[in-house]
């Protein structure tokens, strides 16, 4: 007889439009978080490892499809330019975090409802 193997749930979520568009999700929060470390899109897509065009099309993706800005645009100059993020920049990933770490407890908790001790069908 196995003894019995700990298992746990994942999940991953992400919010869309009526059209099934990705408006939010844990990459958005990833490029807004980067963002705001540091202070432009081209710091944030250094460190994320992606180009500028990228992190710069999904940020904008999501601003046409909220229809507000998630960042205010500083044009260069002798020290460069930059982003910040506006309030509903700074809303979405509180919003977003909270609505993640939500989902993580309902889904422990419903897991543990429905597999405790284990998966069924290893009562070998």
């Amino acid at each position: 007889m196995n003894p019995l193997k700990r298992f746990s749930v994942r999940s991953k979520i992400w919010i869309e439009d009526e059209e099934g568009n990705i408006v939010f999700g844990s990459g958005r929060l990833r490029i807004l978080d980067a963002v705001d470390r540091h202070g432009s899109i081209l710091g944030a897509a250094k460190e994320l490892h992606m180009s500028y065009r990228a992190v710069w099309g999904k940020i904008k993706a999501t601003e046409d499809r909220l229809g507000r800005p998630l960042l205010t645009r500083k044009v260069g100059g002798t020290r460069g330019g930059g982003s910040e993020l506006t309030p509903l920049g700074k809303l979405m990933i509180e919003r977003f975090r909270r609505l993640q770490a939500l989902t993580e407890t309902a889904a422990d908790s419903l897991f543990q409802d429905l597999f405790t001790p284990g998966i069924p069908g290893d009562e070998r």
